[in-house]
């Protein structure tokens, strides 16, 4: 089916995102084509459609011809590893041959999951852009030396990485006609010590002299900025500026580096010369721009680029950065080559995934959950000296007569030749965070004073047992954040500190708090996320300052906080329990939508048919507490659903999970499920309330609550029926907002039906009440399975 896309009222959303085919059987599209080597793009906007189409149930494959593009693909899972963006696109290379007068691109859904494409995009490159050309010399063979790679006209390729080093992003509009998107940001790739060595190279109007390469081979932006090491020959020597990849090593991979001289002062060949190692194998050990060019023309500003074939399945590339495509460039450290400048440049990058034998482009998904794990280093020499080195820890607390320490490091490693007997001198040790700094910025002390003036107490947002949060400035005022300090005194503060960074450096989703980044300098832990203007659910529902939140408002919170628990359960990470599930760790944006917060306190563990638990120390907040948990100490998903029953009475009673009572606690979930096992709602609901509640999504948001808090958590609904219901909730809600007239008169009614219903005797009265409590909490699931009349 053709719908109009749902999200039209964001502005940025533009053709081809503004519709989009939906269907839960295969379908295929046949496009007349004409021979030749092709670009295919796939474009998707990651969002749900309607009841029928939830993003979460989006599961299919792709293939194009006889090469399988996409296997097991959700875009909203995909979209959020990246960088939280719901809009997406995949790039191809695929050659036809004369024979070739069609092309069919097949999308097949999963069996209870749907396919959608928002739109096709076919577009032709010229001859041997990226293919190898029959007289040319091909790309040069990583780990078999002065052998050379062809990429044959029957290979596929993927785009996996388009970056203009040291530059802003280019949009398809600013490329060389074939709509190529180039993207910034190569820092967030570079290791530590690289960031802080390196600079870049700012544009410059120098003419440039395409002699050696096409002028469309990459936009002149690319090749007018760089990132190089600067003018220190010591530390430039002794360190290697490195770039680290996410990729799957099951595949081969096309790597193009991208170079132009741009330096006035660098017209000779020798006066720069850097080394260059691909995936810990020798890419160049002469590396000389100007040499490579001075065939086609004399002097700077000719770009080049240089293409390498890295077999990443091989074993050379396995024993070392397992899950990362390292690119370093380090300068030349033989004292007898007078060189000018010992400071290699890079300008431009590109990585292409090559099909396997089968035809499949398609890795583990998504790509940037892959468990990564650091660079190793290679045992020290005999033969060579070792360089500069630094060796940075932290101890974040101590533990009885032991201390739990955070010791974040990454060592540099000599390089080696898997087929050679020349030995590369060391690298560095650097301070290194064990997270994917792709995704989670380790921050310096010093930054982090900077962005809140040195810990303002005015600008302090937030109170707690963990310590304080302060709004923070990045960026000259241009990026807000907030900065969560974490007390150093905290026995329990270290692992919680970790377990966050861990989780929250590897999930991504709209309904999940983002983390940015950490800092772990002199003792201190600090986390630092997306700044949430509009505070937590708890401020809204239990502080009288804060403006009244309407019931279709609270619905939809409700909503987004069900959908990125439900993604904590069904995460590609293995399930993951959040166990601190309350209003306080809900967090509420400008535009008022809920992500969820807090994950000090949560477990990943593989619940399956022989283990459904995870036996732990009980953990959580006093009043969402699962009992059921407390009493077998044994962890299950199905407690955050009864934490979250709580959070559904508080946003239905505006009252807090416990209150105090002539000095004594009383718990909110009790209190909720003895008046709806009264028949009382009517001293359930939030008075502010009053009038805006229709009469069946009252019933109907009371039973998920009472579900969610059954007494035995086999008997809860999982989070996905918790969503569903709620969305069902609301289309009633929405549906009947004309017939509420007067509520408290009308729940008065149904309150005297059941209480007739029921009978007069005590006994009677209860089985009644519990009869009715599963009546309405089995309809709402069945209505959901098989909507009938919706």
């Amino acid at each position: 089916m053709n719908r109009i896309n749902p999200e039209l009222k964001y502005s940025f959303l533009l053709v081809p995102f503004t519709t989009a085919r939906l269907s839960h059987s295969e379908f295929t599209y046949r496009f007349p084509v004409s021979p030749g080597q092709k670009f295919i793009r796939l474009y998707f906007f990651a969002a749900s459609y309607n009841a029928d189409f939830d993003s979460s149930k989006s599961l299919f494959s792709v293939k194009a011809g006889g090469y399988t593009l996409l296997k097991d693909f959700n875009a909203s899972l995909s979209s959020a590893s990246y960088d939280g963006s719901e809009t997406l696109f995949r790039e191809y290379c695929v050659n036809f041959e004369p024979e070739d007068r069609s092309l069919n691109i097949t999308f097949t859904p999963s069996k209870d999951g749907y396919a959608f494409i928002n739109g096709v995009e076919i577009m032709s490159m010229p001859t041997n852009l990226y293919y190898s050309a029959a007289q040319g010399d091909g790309a040069s063979y990583l780990g078999n030396s002065g052998t050379g790679y062809y990429v044959q006209n029957d290979t596929a390729m993927e785009m996996i990485y388009r970056i203009n080093v040291g530059g802003g992003p280019l949009s398809p509009n600013e490329d060389t006609g074939m709509y190529r998107t180039w993207q910034a940001a190569d820092d967030l790739y570079l290791d530590n010590i690289s960031s802080s060595l390196s600079f870049v190279e700012p544009p410059n109007n120098i003419h440039l002299n395409f002699a050696s390469i096409p002028n469309y081979s990459a936009p002149e932006a690319v090749y007018r900025t760089g990132r190089t090491m600067g003018s220190n020959q010591t530390s430039n020597k002794s360190f290697n500026l490195t770039w680290g990849f996410p990729v799957d090593p099951q595949f081969s991979y096309l790597v193009r580096l991208h170079f132009c001289e741009v330096d006035p002062d660098i017209t000779e060949p020798r006066n720069r010369m850097f080394q260059i190692f691909i995936a810990n194998l020798t890419a160049e050990l002469h590396a000389d721009i100007i040499r490579w060019t001075i065939e086609n023309g004399k002097g700077n500003g000719i770009p080049i680029y240089k293409d390498y074939f890295v077999p990443m399945g091989s074993l050379a590339t396995r024993k070392k950065g397992l899950g990362k495509l390292f690119v370093e460039l380090q300068a030349n450290k033989d004292d007898t080559e007078k060189i000018l400048f010992d400071s290699p440049l890079l300008n431009g990058l590109e990585i292409f995934r090559l099909n396997d034998t089968d035809g499949n482009l398609s890795g583990p998904f998504p790509e940037q959950t892959l468990d990564i794990p650091q660079k190793v280093t290679s045992e020290s020499s005999r033969n060579s000296t070792p360089m500069l080195a630094i060796l940075a820890g932290v101890v974040l607390a101590l533990l009885v007569l032991s201390f739990v320490g955070f010791l974040v490091f990454r060592r540099g490693r000599k390089v080696k030749d898997s087929n050679s007997s020349h030995r590369m001198s060391t690298s560095t040790m650097t301070l290194r965070s064990p997270f994917p700094s792709y995704l989670c910025h380790d921050f310096s002390l010093a930054e982090i004073k900077a962005a809140t003036k040195n810990f303002d107490d005015t600008l302090i947002v937030g109170v707690g047992g963990f310590g304080h949060v302060y709004k923070g400035y990045f960026d000259n005022g241009a990026t807000l954040v907030a900065i969560k300090r974490l007390k150093a005194t905290s026995l329990q503060g270290a692992h919680e500190f970790m377990t966050e960074i861990k989780m929250l450096s590897r999930l991504r989703h709209r309904h999940l708090v983002s983390l940015i980044g950490f800092c772990a300098d002199q003792g201190e832990m600090i986390l630092v996320y997306d700044y949430m203007a509009r505070g937590t659910l708890s401020d809204h529902l239990h502080r009288t300052k804060e403006p009244h939140l309407p019931w279709k408002l609270r619905l939809q919170i409700c909503i987004g906080a069900a959908q990125g628990l439900h993604y904590l359960h069904t995460s590609t990470e293995g399930t993951i329990i959040h166990r601190d599930v309350k209003s306080a760790n809900i967090l509420l944006d400008e535009k008022w939508v809920a992500k969820v917060s807090d994950f000090g306190l949560s477990k990943k563990g593989i619940i399956t048919i022989s283990k459904t638990h995870i036996s732990t120390k009980v953990k959580g907040s006093f009043g969402y507490l699962d009992p059921d948990y407390y009493r077998r100490q044994q962890l299950t998903e199905k407690s955050d659903v009864y934490s979250f029953g709580v959070v559904l009475c508080e946003v239905l009673c505006g009252r807090p999970a416990v209150t105090v009572v002539d000095n004594n606690r009383v718990g909110l979930a009790g209190w909720v499920k003895k008046c709806h096992h009264e028949g009382k709602l009517d001293q359930v609901f939030d008075p502010n309330l009053k009038g805006e509640i229709a009469l069946r999504c009252l019933h109907r948001f009371v039973s998920i609550a009472i579900s969610c808090m059954d007494d035995n958590g086999i008997n809860r609904p999982s989070m996905d029926n918790v969503v569903r219901g709620l969305q069902f909730a609301l289309e009633m809600q929405q549906n009947n907002e004309n017939y509420i007239d007067h509520i408290e008169r009308t729940v008065q009614d149904e309150i005297g039906l059941i209480k007739h219903n029921e009978g007069s005797s005590s006994s009677k009265q209860s089985n009644g009440a519990k009869e009715s409590i599963q009546w309405l909490t089995g309809t709402i699931f069945s209505e959901i399975i098989n909507p009938v009349g919706r």
